[in-house]
């Protein structure tokens, strides 16, 4: 398959950063089998790649990068801060870098408000300084609720750039996002496909039999559509290359509605109001 080479890119507020719309995710992806899992996905033209320190796996991805013969500044690479590391952002996002053999991160998110420990709102802080010393371009959340936005966007008078949540079809999370987009928060989309639920759905299959795609290729098109930020998940090969071909059709208008309709408020992770880590 010939790289897709027309992914989208939206803007990140509070920096000058553009973040491709559609990338890699590497949760649950083996030390062992990342260096060959992000190789391919850049070799069939993934230029984003998400992973985090609790994955394990940041010093594979980095060397999947270096050896991949692109430039630095031609992959986005996000990293996150995770829950026990949040009394020592900075040091944690150092860390990172090592592992990752770069100068910097392209965005950097607290992992999780992990409210359980009362230093989400002191993590922010030491990202905004993170940010203004250059270690990481922008800077976001993850799996934050929109008290916890309010609550560092208060602190300290600097909006996340990024919210990466669980979002699906049967997690629509229709409230979230309408928050983001007043505050000018892209959405970021983590288990997209439900870790599979949503992909036997009738409507999902009916409108991929419509279009001759599978399943997968219309929720990520949906997600794309919405505006979402997507990464979906894979160590098979043809996945990889058969989820990032999504960019040559569009859906109608009835049919991204038919799947926002689908939502159950079905999670298949934790709680982020109770989830500490």
């Amino acid at each position: 398959m010939a790289p897709s080479l027309n992914i989208p890119t939206l803007d990140l507020a509070g920096s000058d950063v553009r973040i491709p719309q559609f990338g890699l995710g590497v949760f649950q992806v083996p030390p062992e089998k990342t260096f060959e899992n992000v190789t391919h996905a850049l070799n069939v033209g993934y230029r984003h790649i998400d992973t985090a320190r609790a994955y394990q796996n940041e010093a594979q991805v980095g060397q999947a990068v270096k050896a991949s013969g692109l430039g630095r500044e031609d992959v986005f690479i996000t990293t996150k801060l995770w829950n026990t590391d949040q009394s020592d952002a900075i040091g944690a996002l150092k860390g990172s870098l090592g592992l990752l053999e770069t100068e910097y991160v392209d965005l950097y998110l607290i992992h999780w408000p992990a409210p359980g420990h009362g230093n989400y709102v002191q993590a922010w802080k030491a990202l905004v300084e993170a940010q203004k010393e250059g270690l990481a371009r922008a800077i976001g959340v993850s799996n934050f609720q929109a008290p916890h936005l309010r609550t560092i966007i208060d602190e300290t008078g600097v909006t996340p750039s990024v919210n990466q949540i669980e979002l699906h079809p049967y997690l629509t999370q229709h409230g979230l996002r309408r928050e983001h987009a007043d505050r000018g928060i892209v959405t970021e989309a983590w288990s997209p496909l439900a870790q599979g639920a949503v992909l036997e759905d009738p409507v999902i299959t009916e409108i991929a039999e419509a279009h001759s795609r599978t399943p997968g290729q219309i929720v990520l098109r949906w997600h794309v559509e919405l505006g979402n930020v997507v990464f979906p998940k894979s160590m098979t090969p043809s996945r990889i290359e058969e989820n990032i071909d999504i960019f040559d059709f569009e859906l109608t208008s009835e049919e991204v509605e038919r799947i926002e309709g689908l939502d159950k408020g079905h999670r298949t992770g934790p709680d982020p109001d109770t989830f500490n880590g």
